[in-house]
């Protein structure tokens, strides 16, 4: 009798997230956040075509940032207050139409404010990951949204050296109609597919975001994990800005598709996020959350070791790019699962606070890669991106036990 009752709920809230679900929603939210990264690698070809002077070809990033920094604030909140299939389908088609844009675009306005569109359409991806929350179990809900986490960071590490491959065999241009053509058909199955998920919100859109500053003060938790992830998401960003400089530079001579492997080596730090679920799901939080600082600091020590431009150090440095994925994939997991403890009420609100808050890090921290490197090097570079593990550490520590 009490085995029943116990296992019925749980039956009932595994059957509203099968696996097939899951799989779905990690493939949506990685097709979905790439677009963000395709035009990194492309900012010599694009730049070139467009008219843009090298000054102003950071614009095609910083473009896209600006817009995913403020879709962050001003739409993923909404996500406590709209059903979420339509806010994501909504949102989606805005990326949708922003991608077309690019892809047709023959002049550096329409290519800048496509990118713009892009960024904002594209928190698409941080409206599903609260919302496969939601779905599951709290006793599983860690593994479920490391699963769905891993999706993403498949697709953040994938974008770059697919974007290389597309344009390397036709054109940049072709990398965004395949692009639109992805999205498109990612549409309409998760028109499909989604189960709606109806919010009970007892405030106005306008109160939902006063409200943020309120959560962001009065939560800790959020804080800590936030800046923990500002720390580590600096590093990945700063790392992933100066290795292709580095490389193809005259130490490596590594060519843009060689670039593109080395890329393709880091994707293998994914499979950190659903074992990092499944790590917090059993209350190890606060270890792996150390590790993950450590591994991060550690890769960047690792390529301090050889000779530059040896066959070691091109060794090392791949092994480096694996650890520090690594590390940056579980804890960005680990934090989204203590966050999402706090409250189903608040969980859209909260999720948008904390990436708002590490991807304000990843910004600084890809302005830090390109100023370090232009000034000293990868030495400089090293060290300046050892410093952000190491001050994350430092905050970690201050850390109760109890908290």
């Amino acid at each position: 009798m009490n085995a029943s009752a116990t296992l019925a709920p749980e039956a009932a809230a595994e059957a509203a997230l099968p696996s097939w679900l899951t799989l779905l929603l990690a493939g949506a939210c990685g097709l979905i956040v790439a677009n963000i990264y395709y035009a990194q690698p492309l900012i010599g070809p694009i730049s070139a075509e467009l008219g843009l002077s090298p000054a102003a070809a950071g614009l095609i990033v910083t473009m896209t940032q600006i817009g995913y920094g403020a879709g962050l604030l001003l739409v993923v909140p909404l996500g406590d207050l709209v059903e979420n299939r339509r806010l994501v389908l909504a949102v989606m088609g805005l990326a949708v139409l922003g991608v077309v844009v690019a892809a047709a675009a023959g002049a550096a306005p329409a290519f800048l404010l496509a990118s713009l569109v892009i960024g904002f359409g594209s928190v698409a991806v941080q409206i599903l990951v609260p919302y496969a929350a939601h779905l599951a179990p709290e006793r599983m809900r860690g593994q479920v949204v490391g699963n769905v986490m891993s999706g993403l960071m498949l697709g953040i590490m994938l974008a770059r050296p697919l974007a290389s491959f597309v344009t390397a065999l036709w054109s940049w241009h072709a990398m965004f109609w395949i692009s639109a053509l992805a999205m498109l058909a990612l549409g309409m199955v998760l028109r499909l597919a989604l189960p709606p998920r109806r919010p009970n919100p007892a405030l106005g859109y306008a109160a939902l975001l006063r409200s943020m500053g309120r959560l962001a003060r009065g939560n800790l938790v959020l804080r800590r994990r936030a800046l923990y992830q500002a720390g580590l998401f600096g590093a990945f960003s700063l790392f992933w800005t100066a290795t292709p400089l580095l490389l193809t530079g005259p130490q490596f001579g590594l060519t843009q598709r060689g670039v593109a492997l080395f890329a393709l080596a880091g994707v293998a730090g994914a499979i950190a996020a659903p074992i990092a679920g499944r790590v917090a799901d059993r209350g190890w939080t606060r270890p792996a959350t150390g590790l993950a600082m450590l591994a991060v600091a550690s890769s960047f020590l690792m390529t301090r070791v050889a000779e530059p431009g040896s066959p070691l150090a091109l060794g090392l440095l791949v092994a480096a790019a694996v650890l520090l994925d690594f590390g940056v994939s579980a804890n960005v997991v680990l934090g989204q699962r203590a966050i999402f403890s706090l409250g189903a009420e608040f969980r859209s609100r909260l999720n948008g606070l904390y990436m708002a808050t590490f991807f304000t890090g990843g910004a600084l921290g890809s302005a830090l890669g390109g100023w370090s490197y232009a000034t000293g090097g990868w030495p400089l570079t090293a060290w300046v991106g050892l410093a952000l593990p190491v001050l994350a550490l430092l905050y970690y520590a201050t850390e109760r036990r109890s908290g």
